[in-house]
């Protein structure tokens, strides 16, 4: 992205956790209410569609091939091997399109992704964590799902740990052990941001 004025762009408002954590809740919730002016930025995958995920809805589904090629010419603004050779990230275009429709950049990403864009944006980025009250918790959330096997699971459970370890990175932790008081304190959270 060429380094511009920014005035004129809008923020952009990063929410990370943990799977399973509320985070998607969250921001489902906030691009409800109008006058915040969110969009939400879909990220680029490599990996499979699950369900009924949707291209450039839910996600860009990208082949592998295409993704590394997107890397190779510099096309993201962070991306990240999550598992092997699955892929996931932003694309530049993405936050583009947000900001010439005039509204704000919301993002629900994972914690290493986030902490990137509030590296290369730090004024004009709200980095927001979603903490679960404890791993218990967390996999309980994940088993009640039924979308993935137990290994799977497991897999999450173990990244976990590692993802709460860099919640104090992040400008703010929003603990989900209520959701309406996250819910809440999301908003406000957002509110103030956009305000300043």
């Amino acid at each position: 992205m060429a380094e511009q004025d920014h005035t004129k762009q809008g923020k952009l408002i990063v929410f990370s956790a943990p799977s399973g954590s509320g985070k998607t809740t969250i921001v489902k919730h906030l691009l409800g209410i109008e006058d915040l002016n969110l969009e939400f930025s879909i990220s680029a995958t490599s990996r499979e569609k699950r369900g009924t995920e949707v291209h450039a809805k839910d996600y860009y589904f990208l082949s592998l091939k295409e993704f590394k090629n997107k890397i190779k010419n510099d096309e993201f603004l962070e991306w990240e091997e999550v598992y092997r050779d699955n892929f996931y990230g932003t694309l530049k275009t993405e936050v583009e399109r947000i900001w010439a429709m005039g509204k704000h950049v919301i993002f629900d990403i994972d914690v290493s992704g986030g902490l990137r864009i509030k590296r290369k944006f730090p004024e004009e980025t709200l980095a927001i964590f979603v903490k679960p009250p404890s791993i218990d918790a967390l996999k309980i959330r994940l088993k009640k799902r039924k979308t993935e096997s137990e290994d799977k699971i497991n897999m999450r459970v173990s990244k976990a740990s590692a993802e709460l370890a860099t919640a104090p990175l992040f400008d703010v932790i929003v603990v989900n052990d209520n959701l309406e008081k996250a819910l809440t304190e999301a908003e406000s959270l957002v509110r103030n941001f956009l305000k300043s």
